[in-house]
């Protein structure tokens, strides 16, 4: 042990001197030999030897000549415990990681050698941890899947690796740090070149902290995250909304999301971003994009009229479903066998929202196919209707197959599950009263998917950057269909018209 020490004592002063071994011998009279076996820890020098390699390096003896004094080796021990266990403030304290331990090795460097070697250890480390969790947030957010595991990884194996060290100091005086990128060696100026780094290193992670926590409008100004919850928040409270998820998407990807409220207020149940929810006519966008699918492999085109696709007309299908595939109101029509696909997710078809708006609560057509914006539930389920006869697939398997399965949506299904019985969301009223749960829902390609705020998220990241369908399928999507100029949506004013939103180009996809 004790030669131990003065080898590394020896090394260490005569490298800070810039000395080799050659140097070191013409100025003592020591051989070349003797100091190589000195350094290597294979004898124990004379104190003569010592006392003329320290004059040589003009140090004291006491420099290469360690005291068995068992306080200096428990002061020892606890300086270095508190180089290896203080990074772990680096998780409550931005930076702390490097930070502390480099003022302690900026201290303590110059008293012992095995400081030196120590501290730079743990600076190569701390600033290669920096740059790995950096590496990692950038894998988060452009790699799919797998970028996520890398990111939710570099920090525990980072902890393991410091806890690791914080025992093998104190039971051997030896330090290991795996993945260290060399930044520092035991050089003068290693310390002026580790402060430029930690400089460096914090510009680096203040630029990104404060791009990651920006939010770029479409007119191009910005707003920080903290300001949208706010807003969120507050708004939500004045209006007496009992639940809300909001996602925020730049360059198509996620760059902001933040759920609030409660899922059950009676019982103060907390939404959460895998909470089971209805997603109504969220349901359309994802039932255009498995349309879209089934035109990029043969089975229908946009513009064909749906009829041409049915040996048979489609009142003559015996009605599978409770209500919806029923089309015997069609049998006297004569502008139904105009409709296409891309008139269904347009909303041109020319039915109302739903039959049973009707008065009669019979379906019928007010207008020419095509002609026409009117919002209909009623015209994508005609669509679902014929690409389920096409395929001989219901609608939940197909879009199981082509969309919820690639994209693990492990929590979505256009009709109710058992498993979503542990965690979903209530409908309320203003007075924040439940309605009831509504399970036994058909698949409607319209209306009755059942998602999670987590979920959906991944399914318009998908879209966004063409993972489900191609990029032309996606601007075609996207691309206004029909100009929209109804005073509303629902209600007497969609029946009128105005030019109030000629300006902005007011107009549909498809969905």
């Amino acid at each position: 042990m004790k030669n131990q020490s003065i080898a590394e004592r020896l090394k260490y002063q005569r490298k800070i001197k810039g000395l080799s071994q050659e140097e070191l011998s013409l100025r003592t009279n020591v051989t070349v030999r003797t100091i190589q076996r000195i350094e290597s820890a294979e004898v124990n020098p004379h104190l003569n030897t010592i006392k003329l390699l320290a004059a040589a390096l003009d140090v004291e003896v006491n420099d290469l000549l360690p005291l068995d004094d068992p306080k200096e080796e428990t002061v020892k021990k606890k300086w270095l415990l508190l180089m290896h266990a203080t990074p772990l403030l680096g998780l409550f304290v931005p930076l702390c990681n490097v930070l502390i331990p480099l003022f302690l090795w900026i201290h303590k460097r110059e008293d012992n050698s095995i400081y030196d070697e120590h501290g730079i250890k743990i600076i190569n480390f701390q600033i290669s941890v920096l740059i790995y969790a950096l590496l990692s947030f950038v894998a988060l957010i452009t790699v799919e899947g797998f970028g996520f595991f890398i990111f939710i990884l570099t920090t525990p194996l980072c902890i393991a690796i410091v806890i690791f060290n914080v025992i093998y100091v104190l039971k051997k005086d030896k330090c290991y740090y795996p993945l260290s990128i060399p930044f520092l060696k035991f050089k003068k100026n290693t310390a002026s070149k580790v402060i430029a780094l930690i400089v460096l290193t914090a510009f680096v992670t203040g630029c990104n902290t404060k791009s990651t926590d920006i939010i770029e409008s479409l007119d191009g100004s910005t707003i920080s995250k903290d300001s949208i919850t706010y807003k969120i928040d507050h708004l939500t409270k004045e209006a007496h909304v009992t639940g809300m998820a909001v996602s925020i998407f730049n360059n198509n990807q996620p760059v902001y999301e933040h759920v609030t409220g409660y899922k059950d207020a009676s019982k103060k149940l907390i939404l959460t971003d895998s909470t089971n929810i209805y997603g109504a006519s969220l349901s359309k966008a994802v039932f255009a994009v498995l349309t879209l699918k089934m035109v990029e492999e043969g089975v229908i085109d946009l513009d064909t009229p749906l009829e041409s696709y049915l040996p048979k007309k489609i009142y003559e299908y015996e009605p599978q479903t409770k209500w919806h595939d029923n089309y015997n109101d069609l049998r006297s029509d004569s502008l139904y066998h105009k409709i296409t696909a891309r008139m269904c997710l347009a909303h041109t078809t020319g039915f109302a929202n739903w039959r049973f708006y009707e008065p009669d609560m019979k379906l019928k057509i007010h207008n020419i196919p095509g002609e026409k914006y009117s919002y209909s539930g009623e015209g994508l389920v005609y669509l679902q209707v014929v690409l389920e006869k096409i395929t001989g697939k219901n609608l939940e398997k197909l879009v199981q197959k082509y969309i919820f399965k690639p994209l693990g949506m492990n929590n979505s299904a256009f009709e109710w599950k058992p498993e979503f019985e542990k965690d979903f969301a209530y409908g309320h009223n203003k007075d924040e009263g439940l309605y009831e749960k509504d399970k036994d829902n058909e698949p409607r390609g319209a209306s009755t998917m059942e998602t999670t705020f987590s979920d959906y998220i991944k399914f318009l990241t998908a879209v966004f950057n063409n993972k489900i369908i191609t990029k032309e399928s996606t601007n075609e999507m996207f691309h206004p269909q029909v100009k929209i100029n109804s005073v509303t949506q629902f209600g007497e004013g969609a029946k009128l018209t105005s030019n109030k939103y000629d300006d902005i180009k007011l107009s549909y996809g498809l969905g």
